[in-house]
Protein backbone atom coordinates (compact mmCIF):
# COMPACT_ATOMS: atom_id res chain seq x y z
CA UNK A 1 0.00 0.00 0.00
CA UNK A 2 1.24 4.18 -0.20
CA UNK A 3 1.16 5.81 2.11
CA UNK A 4 -1.98 8.41 0.32
CA UNK A 5 -3.69 4.17 0.60
CA UNK A 6 -3.05 3.95 4.13
CA UNK A 7 -4.82 7.62 4.75
CA UNK A 8 -7.84 6.58 3.19
CA UNK A 9 -7.78 3.14 5.05
CA UNK A 10 -8.14 5.29 8.12
CA UNK A 11 -11.15 7.05 7.29
CA UNK A 12 -9.29 10.56 6.71
CA UNK A 13 -8.61 12.78 3.52
CA UNK A 14 -5.09 14.33 2.85
CA UNK A 15 -6.38 17.91 1.83
CA UNK A 16 -4.92 20.03 -0.71
CA UNK A 17 -2.11 21.92 0.68
CA UNK A 18 -3.10 25.21 2.70
CA UNK A 19 -1.41 28.50 1.50
CA UNK A 20 0.84 30.55 3.62
CA UNK A 21 -1.37 32.82 6.60
CA UNK A 22 1.85 35.57 6.21
CA UNK A 23 5.12 36.28 4.62
CA UNK A 24 6.65 32.94 4.56
CA UNK A 25 6.65 29.82 2.31
CA UNK A 26 4.85 26.43 3.50
CA UNK A 27 7.79 24.28 2.61
CA UNK A 28 11.40 24.27 1.76
CA UNK A 29 13.67 21.74 0.44
CA UNK A 30 16.94 21.92 1.05
CA UNK A 31 19.42 19.09 0.06
CA UNK A 32 17.61 15.77 0.50
CA UNK A 33 15.24 17.15 3.59
CA UNK A 34 11.70 19.05 3.02
CA UNK A 35 11.05 21.13 6.30
CA UNK A 36 7.18 22.32 6.46
CA UNK A 37 6.37 25.25 7.84
CA UNK A 38 3.60 25.09 11.30
CA UNK A 39 0.39 23.50 10.15
CA UNK A 40 -2.24 24.16 11.79
CA UNK A 41 -5.85 22.15 12.23
CA UNK A 42 -7.66 23.46 8.66
CA UNK A 43 -10.41 21.31 7.26
CA UNK A 44 -11.78 23.40 4.04
CA UNK A 45 -10.35 26.37 4.84
CA UNK A 46 -11.28 26.67 8.58
CA UNK A 47 -9.52 26.01 11.60
CA UNK A 48 -12.03 22.89 13.72
CA UNK A 49 -10.00 23.11 16.98
CA UNK A 50 -9.73 26.35 18.86
CA UNK A 51 -8.95 27.35 22.27
CA UNK A 52 -6.66 25.45 25.47
CA UNK A 53 -6.62 21.56 25.96
CA UNK A 54 -7.25 21.29 29.34
CA UNK A 55 -9.97 24.13 29.58
CA UNK A 56 -12.19 24.78 26.44
CA UNK A 57 -10.89 21.04 25.07
CA UNK A 58 -10.12 17.99 26.30
CA UNK A 59 -7.37 15.77 25.88
CA UNK A 60 -9.29 13.64 22.91
CA UNK A 61 -10.35 16.69 21.47
CA UNK A 62 -6.31 17.82 21.45
CA UNK A 63 -5.00 14.12 20.34
CA UNK A 64 -7.73 15.05 17.47
CA UNK A 65 -6.48 18.57 16.86
CA UNK A 66 -2.68 17.13 16.81
CA UNK A 67 -4.05 14.69 13.94
CA UNK A 68 -5.60 17.11 11.84
CA UNK A 69 -2.45 19.50 11.99
CA UNK A 70 -0.32 16.69 11.19
CA UNK A 71 -2.62 15.63 8.19
CA UNK A 72 -1.67 19.36 7.08
CA UNK A 73 1.55 18.81 7.26
CA UNK A 74 1.88 15.27 5.09
CA UNK A 75 -0.18 17.61 2.79
CA UNK A 76 2.38 20.05 2.58
CA UNK A 77 5.37 16.98 1.64
CA UNK A 78 2.96 15.71 -0.39
CA UNK A 79 2.88 18.93 -2.27
CA UNK A 80 6.38 19.35 -2.43
CA UNK A 81 7.46 16.23 -3.73
CA UNK A 82 4.32 14.98 -5.82
CA UNK A 83 3.45 11.71 -4.22
CA UNK A 84 4.09 10.44 -0.09
CA UNK A 85 5.89 7.12 -1.49
CA UNK A 86 9.06 9.24 -2.18
CA UNK A 87 9.71 9.96 1.40
CA UNK A 88 12.86 7.60 2.74
CA UNK A 89 11.79 8.68 6.65
CA UNK A 90 9.64 11.25 8.85
CA UNK A 91 13.10 12.31 10.36
CA UNK A 92 11.37 14.85 12.93
CA UNK A 93 8.30 16.22 14.22
CA UNK A 94 7.70 19.12 16.37
CA UNK A 95 4.08 19.82 17.85
CA UNK A 96 3.44 23.40 19.44
CA UNK A 97 0.01 23.19 21.65
CA UNK A 98 -2.23 25.89 23.61
CA UNK A 99 -2.82 24.40 26.81
CA UNK A 100 -4.50 25.59 30.41
CA UNK A 101 -1.34 26.02 32.29
CA UNK A 102 -2.31 22.71 34.54
CA UNK A 103 -2.25 20.38 31.79
CA UNK A 104 0.51 18.09 31.67
CA UNK A 105 -0.64 14.91 29.55
CA UNK A 106 0.88 16.81 26.68
CA UNK A 107 2.82 13.85 24.81
CA UNK A 108 -0.67 11.81 24.86
CA UNK A 109 -2.37 15.07 22.11
CA UNK A 110 0.89 14.93 20.34
CA UNK A 111 0.77 11.17 20.07
CA UNK A 112 -2.34 12.36 17.72
CA UNK A 113 0.38 13.74 15.16
CA UNK A 114 3.35 10.46 16.20
CA UNK A 115 0.19 7.45 15.19
CA UNK A 116 -1.00 8.90 12.02
CA UNK A 117 2.32 9.06 10.66
CA UNK A 118 3.77 5.94 12.06
CA UNK A 119 0.67 4.43 10.63
CA UNK A 120 0.85 6.24 6.96
CA UNK A 121 4.68 5.77 6.85
CA UNK A 122 5.19 2.65 8.57
CA UNK A 123 9.27 1.87 9.68
CA UNK A 124 9.95 4.82 7.31
CA UNK A 125 7.54 6.98 9.90
CA UNK A 126 9.76 6.14 12.87
CA UNK A 127 10.50 9.97 13.64
CA UNK A 128 12.18 11.90 17.41
CA UNK A 129 10.08 14.40 18.25
CA UNK A 130 9.82 18.01 20.71
CA UNK A 131 6.39 19.44 22.03
CA UNK A 132 6.22 23.04 23.05
CA UNK A 133 3.29 25.17 24.49
CA UNK A 134 2.64 29.19 23.89
CA UNK A 135 0.97 30.92 26.51
CA UNK A 136 -1.31 32.38 22.83
CA UNK A 137 -1.11 30.56 20.01
CA UNK A 138 -1.81 31.95 16.37
CA UNK A 139 -5.46 32.56 15.25
CA UNK A 140 -6.42 30.88 18.83
CA UNK A 141 -5.45 27.29 17.36
CA UNK A 142 -5.02 24.27 19.59
CA UNK A 143 -1.75 22.90 17.58
CA UNK A 144 0.97 23.23 14.88
CA UNK A 145 2.97 20.76 13.38
CA UNK A 146 5.82 21.10 11.84
CA UNK A 147 7.16 17.89 9.97
CA UNK A 148 11.12 17.30 8.69
CA UNK A 149 10.86 14.59 5.93
CA UNK A 150 14.21 12.97 4.48
CA UNK A 151 13.57 12.38 0.23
Amino acid sequence: MTPEQRIEKLGLTLPQAAGAVANYVPWAISGNVVMTSGNLPWRDGKLIYTGRIGRELSGDEGYLSCQLSCLNAIAQIREAVGELSKVKRIVRLEGTMWVDESYKDHPKCLNGASDLINEVFQDKGRHTRMIYTNPVMPLDCTSLVVLYAEI
